[in-house]
């Protein structure tokens, strides 16, 4: 890792994943068969703090679990990654679960269970932001407190850090909230319940979320890609043809590649463009933290994709 690379600070949800996959995904009222079922470390933050981690960057994580298998089996995928789990506490209640079906064009439908992730505390922000030798990165999202993650980013904002909030699952974010923000990253259905827009009008409510406060704004797409918005630009970013098996972790990944490149000294379309190639690899494999690359595989990726343009 460069020595000037910006340390990455998460401040997030650790869930359990418990993951079943089937031809389809079942309708409303619908009983059927699955075809395997497997648990996976996951939560956002967690997979985020994993995604940076494998990817080079100095990474600190904060959050909570439970004092069980769950608990212990997260704290582990954190540290065989190479996360600081320092501030991953222990709380009197159990750790936070995510019920996953994937069907097999890899797409989901996810039921969170957030548990421990609502003990996440204000003194290990505080703490965490403490020890970190120069502002750098902050990743937050909303599978934690509403309020922690408002504290988060006046604390972090405050102190100089650049501030990412990824708004999952998505709620309204008042303009005081959105003008702390240096990057907000919904994808498309979120970005419409930001703004009360329309499908398909993407660019609009990046707009609107610009005039709110935002400072840059990035709509991820799937496989369409992702739309990178600041005041001056609206750059479309295309994304890289693979083979979907699962797109759990597919915006996690893409969250803390971004998170990474902007740490490495990347601008925003710089790093836009790198997690595009991060969430490619991501979603060729089954599961959220399992399926994140290793920097030596992105960097092979992009060589094989652009000798092959």
């Amino acid at each position: 890792m460069n020595t000037l690379t910006k340390p990455i600070l998460v401040v997030g949800s650790l869930n359990m994943d418990l993951v079943v996959t089937v031809d389809e995904l079942p309708q409303k009222g619908e009983t059927i068969f699955g075809k395997t079922f497997t648990t996976f470390p996951g939560g956002k933050g967690g997979n985020q703090a994993v995604a940076a981690a494998k990817l080079g960057s100095k990474v600190t994580m904060v959050g909570a679990v439970g004092r069980d298998e769950f608990g212990e089996r997260l704290r582990c995928s954190l540290l065989q990654s190479g996360v600081d789990a320092s501030y991953v506490s222990l709380a009197e209640i159990s750790t936070g679960t995510a019920l996953i079906t994937v069907d097999q064009k890899g797409a989901n439908s996810i039921v969170v269970v957030p548990g421990a992730n609502y003990a996440c505390c204000q003194q290990d922000i505080d703490s965490a932001l403490e020890e970190a030798e120069v502002p750098g990165i902050l990743l937050v999202q909303n599978e934690i407190p509403e309020t922690i993650v408002e504290y988060t980013i006046r604390e972090a904002k405050g102190k100089g850090w650049t501030t990412i909030l990824n708004p999952a699952p998505a709620r309204l974010l008042s303009e005081e909230l959105l003008s702390m923000i240096d990057i907000l990253i919904p994808n498309e259905t979120e970005a419409l319940v930001l703004t009360g827009g329309k499908a398909g009008a993407e660019d609009e409510a990046a707009k609107v979320l610009l005039d709110r406060g935002a400072a840059a704004v990035i709509i991820t797409l799937g496989n369409k890609g992702a739309l990178c918005c600041t005041v001056e630009q609206n750059q479309q970013i295309f994304p890289y043809k693979v083979d979907a098996v699962d797109t759990t972790a597919a915006g996690d990944a893409y969250v803390g590649a971004l998170a990474t490149a902007l740490a490495e000294g990347k601008t925003v379309l710089e790093s836009a463009k790198f997690a595009a190639a991060v969430a490619a690899i991501a979603v060729t494999r089954p599961g959220a933290q399992p399926s994140l690359p290793w920097r030596n595989e992105v960097d092979e990726f992009i060589r094989k994709q652009e000798g092959q343009q």
